[in-house]
């Protein structure tokens, strides 16, 4: 969870700083660099203590590097398993919950969103056992579910983390919100989250990296449901477009 407090996912106070257009190109070259030696087998947590020692990055900076990276064969199979809005048509989705909230929530709130390697939309919010709904929250669920309904997507089936406080009353919120609606909506609370979303039978949403690196087909959901919604986060470009 962010240190901002459980009932705020707005800006970092050290984001303004350590995400200014003046630090793009060292980070830039960072991703780069990590990229790199990962894409020749060195360990990761080495090589981001290599790349965030030469760079004198804060610990903000290296979380964001670190999530911005990607080895080449990962990046290329990540992008042949991408799907786009318009192929969602009749397709089940299985949801990684929190994981999709979260940087929905950070985004609506005004905080950094970063755009790594491989063109997923992350944010820098950690939820460690802790989360709680904030004033955006009930707003995400409409948004999600306007924009995966408008493309004909479903069932939607949602997966939160069971040992995560307050999993219960997202989960309430979701199924409300669903119910009013009249979307097709489930959700599970449930235990090893991201081998269970990695399982789904057919489309997966989630931006965790270890799950995109399994064989089955993904969107990345927040940025899908910002375009379509025509809502402009605070977007922070770490990488060359390759």
């Amino acid at each position: 969870m962010s240190p901002r407090g459980e009932r705020s996912r707005g800006p970092d106070p050290e984001d303004a700083v350590a995400f200014a257009a003046s630090q793009h190109a060292r980070l830039r070259d960072a991703i780069s660099e990590l990229s790199w030696l990962l894409s020749r087998g060195y360990a990761e947590p080495s090589a981001r203590k290599i790349v965030g020692d030469r760079h004198q990055l804060t610990q903000r900076q290296r979380l964001a590097v670190g999530q911005c990276a990607c080895a080449d064969d990962r990046l290329a199979a990540r992008r042949a398993r991408q799907l786009g809005l318009d192929e969602l048509v009749g397709r089940a989705v299985r949801v990684d919950g929190f994981n999709c909230v979260i940087t929905l929530e950070a985004a609506l709130s005004g905080a950094a969103l970063l755009v790594g390697r491989d063109g997923v939309w992350r944010d820098l919010s950690r939820v460690r056992g802790s989360y709680h709904p904030v004033a955006v929250t009930e707003r995400v669920a409409a948004l999600v579910g306007s924009t995966l309904a408008a493309a004909g997507a479903g069932p939607v089936e949602w997966c939160l983390d069971r040992p995560v406080s307050n999993s219960g009353r997202l989960k309430l919120l979701l199924l409300t919100a669903a119910g009013a609606a009249g979307w097709p909506w489930t959700v599970a609370l449930t235990d090893g989250t991201d081998r269970v979303v990695a399982a789904a039978p057919d489309v997966v949403a989630s931006s965790d990296s270890w799950i995109l690196d399994r064989d089955v087909p993904w969107i990345d959901l927040p940025a899908m449901v910002l375009q379509q919604q025509e809502v402009q986060p605070w977007l922070v470009r770490l990488t060359g477009g390759e």
